[in-house]
């Protein structure tokens, strides 16, 4: 059962400053909701380092919320795979397996390229001016030092591309692996040091939805899923 009442001004205003991005669509007016995805950010940029004793008083405390937002949250991570819950020991922020790149990789590889395609034969005008913005903003991004700004523009764009595909399930399922990639992306941050190049991959991408290439916009998709995962894999 979601709490929906009251909802806190504190939670709400933090939502926006996420280094994570909340879905588009996603039902932010519960507390429950709140707390999961300011938990989820926290765990997913290393705020709470794998292996930490979650302390839910401190939470409570932390974003004014109360103990069953915050505990129905933590039952939502544990889903996730991102925290674990141990009966009499309790709640940890989840392990970094890098073992689950390939994996994580695998699904991805297939729900990227697939998503692009139907991107590509889905995207409305509005979705190609959206488009075209990010592609200007890609413009300003040539000698960017700032990864957390490039990160919330990859997300951007990920989020443009599922958002053109109309497939609110997919979406849904996207967001899932992306979110656990983004983890591991966060673990090798310090050790990038051609973030903006991992960015700027994307331009062609979005040139070939915007143009209506499927094909090319699915290979573009896969070639990208699978240059992150042999990045990554090699700086941890």
């Amino acid at each position: 059962m979601l709490i929906t009442s009251p909802i806190s001004p504190m939670a709400s205003d933090a939502l926006a400053g996420l280094s994570v991005l909340v879905p588009e669509h996603a039902a932010t007016d519960s507390l429950s909701q709140q707390a999961y995805y300011l938990l989820r950010d926290r765990i997913v940029t290393l705020g709470l380092a794998p292996g930490t004793l979650v302390n839910e008083r401190d939470l409570v405390e932390e974003f004014g919320l109360g103990r069953t937002p915050v505990r129905e949250a933590l039952r939502r991570l544990a889903d996730d795979g991102l925290v674990e819950v141990f009966p009499r020991r309790g709640i940890y922020v989840g392990p970094i397996d890098v073992g689950d790149l390939g994996a994580i990789s695998e699904i991805r590889v297939e729900l990227e390229g697939f998503v692009s395609r139907l991107a590509a034969e889905r995207a409305t005008d509005a979705d190609r001016r959206d488009i075209a913005a990010l592609l200007d903003e890609l413009d300003l991004t040539v000698g960017e030092t700032d990864e957390r700004r490039l990160i919330h523009l990859d997300q951007r764009i990920h989020r443009l591309i599922y958002r053109a595909a109309r497939n609110p399930f997919l979406e849904a399922a996207l967001d899932r692996y992306y979110v656990l990639a983004l983890r591991l992306w966060f673990l090798a941050l310090e050790r990038m040091h051609q973030l903006e190049d991992a960015v700027d991959e994307h331009r062609e991408l979005l040139q070939a939805i915007a143009d209506g290439d499927a094909d090319r916009a699915e290979h573009m998709a896969r070639t990208h899923v699978a240059d992150f995962e042999r990045e990554i894999r090699t700086l941890l």
